[in-house]
């Protein structure tokens, strides 16, 4: 995506995250009581499947509600208060704002998320039971891709995300828990670690590999 599209880019990520973190994930709460985690799918993002069966979420730029049998039920995302009515969530927890979704910048996103939870499944699958790594799981706050993996004086968050305040690009990263060594490696812009804008899934497995040789 060239600069020209950059604020094309945030606006489509910044609807998409509010999707996410207020009608996405509290659908969630509102089903099982405390869970916000959500998944990546086909395409976007939803809940893992509901205790009464089926699963809601973010396709393109359409708001998804799937019944137990999996019949999906689209609707074009228009504002959070449609979303939410869309999807069965009883209470909107924001003031409801219209959202502004574009096609090929959603498609940059979701395929941001994809290939982080691609690379992210591969990474656990190397992992040995010291790393005690977590599941790759899509967090509605800050709306990236991400696990937990290290022993505890090695420990750090390995994600994707889709660009925030301080990168108006999707990127890479590991977060570390612990103050890491010296070295140009440790590039983060805005929290502690390093990141990469090289999001193909080989080159991203091989940096959280050098990463985590480092730590």
């Amino acid at each position: 995506m060239t600069d020209m599209d950059i604020p094309r880019l945030v606006e489509t990520r910044t609807a998409l995250h509010q999707l996410a973190e207020h009608v996405i994930a509290p659908l969630r709460v509102q089903e099982t009581g405390n869970e916000i985690a959500l998944t990546i799918i086909a395409g976007g993002f939803a809940t893992p499947p509901l205790p009464a069966g089926g699963r809601v979420g973010v396709r393109g730029t359409s708001v998804l509600r799937a019944d137990p049998d999996g019949t999906e039920h689209l609707a074009p995302i228009r504002t959070l208060g449609e979303a939410a009515d869309h999807v069965g969530l009883r209470t909107l927890p924001v003031p409801d704002r219209e959202l502004a979704v574009d096609p090929d910048a959603a498609a940059l996103v979701h395929a941001a998320h994809a290939v982080g939870a691609g690379a992210l499944t591969r990474l656990r699958a190397i992992a040995t039971d010291d790393d005690d790594v977590s599941e790759v799981v899509l967090w509605p706050e800050h709306f990236d891709v991400a696990i937990e993996l290290g022993p505890a004086d090695r420990r750090a968050t390995y994600g994707v995300s889709p660009g925030d305040e301080n990168h108006p690009r999707p990127y890479a990263y590991v977060a570390t828990w612990n103050a890491p060594p010296s070295g140009d490696m440790w590039n983060a812009v805005g929290f502690t670690g390093a990141q990469t804008e090289d999001l193909d899934e080989d080159a991203l497995l091989a940096f959280w590999s050098a990463v985590r040789a480092a730590l």
